[in-house]
């Protein structure tokens, strides 16, 4: 039996980047598509609560000639990922892949990311994931008017770590690939494995004075202090050196060492 990919994404069903995420392995298995019916940028693993919420639509794909059928979810890529798994796919996909997503997830801000969340989803289910974005303007981020953009790198990472995952698994203790592309990479050919960067790679900005009681969004730039950076990081990759990175990640959250154990395992009186 061939393996089952299935694919999903935070910028909406109709996004050119699911559609290379695609292109890039569908002769590499069974595909599913479940991806938000709407751009959902910025989700993270949410959950949110509405009226059309759980509705699905179909539509359908041409990748070479091939149709493949998709699944629109009015909701978000967590639940996108959960109504696949559940009662889209006819058995449990042996790998979900979010993106390609415009604009890169490194650093703190992949808690933010709805690329991110997805593939936890997955992960929460048994399932291996690989979350990939490429680098792009951060006007282009939450718009649903997808700009054109050269999925060529992007594609070609994709499809090499998809064929890794789907005939090694994946590496010991780790569970995602979180894969980052560079707009203009230095050297196409090549990637990096990084680690997540401790500082974000977006930040908010502080706002002038306002009314409190008119609604307002605050506004977000791109900041990186090149002085501090981690040179092994994912951030440093894809900013400064513009290196394809790959950063495999846990889902477990927590570390333990034996300072910390002392602690858990102990008894402490207050």
């Amino acid at each position: 039996m061939k393996p089952l990919i299935m694919l999903t994404n935070d910028d909406g069903i109709n996004s050119p980047g699911l559609l290379a995420a695609i292109e890039a392995v569908y002769d590499l298995g069974d595909i599913i598509v479940s991806a938000p019916h709407v751009q959902q940028t910025g989700m993270s693993r949410a959950f949110p609560r509405g009226k059309d919420v759980g509705i699905i639509d179909t539509v359908e794909f041409n990748v070479n000639g091939k149709i493949i059928k998709g699944y629109g979810v009015h909701g978000s890529p967590a639940f996108s990922v959960a109504h696949g798994i559940l009662e889209i796919a006819d058995r449990k996909p042996d790998l979900c892949i979010s993106g390609i997503n415009y604009g890169e997830n490194v650093g703190l801000d992949i808690t933010c990311s709805g690329t991110v969340g997805a593939v936890i989803e997955a992960d929460s289910h048994g399932v291996a994931g690989i979350a990939v974005s490429m680098q792009s303007d951060l006007s282009l981020q939450r718009s649903s008017e997808y700009s054109k953009l050269d999925w060529t790198v992007a594609k070609s990472v994709l499809r090499t770590f998809a064929k890794k995952v789907l005939s090694e698994g994946m590496p010991k203790e780790f569970n995602i690939y979180n894969i980052n592309i560079p707009m203009n990479p230095t050297n196409p050919e090549i990637f990096r494995y990084t680690v997540q960067s401790k500082y974000n790679y977006f930040e908010f900005i502080k706002p002038q004075e306002r009314d409190f009681e008119m609604p307002f969004e605050l506004k977000s730039r791109l900041y990186v202090d090149k002085e501090i950076i981690e040179k092994n990081s994912d951030i440093y990759a894809v900013y400064i050196d513009k290196t394809t990175s790959v950063t495999p990640i846990k889902t477990n959250m927590s570390v333990l060492t034996n300072e910390t154990e002392n602690y858990i395992v102990g008894t402490v009186s207050i």
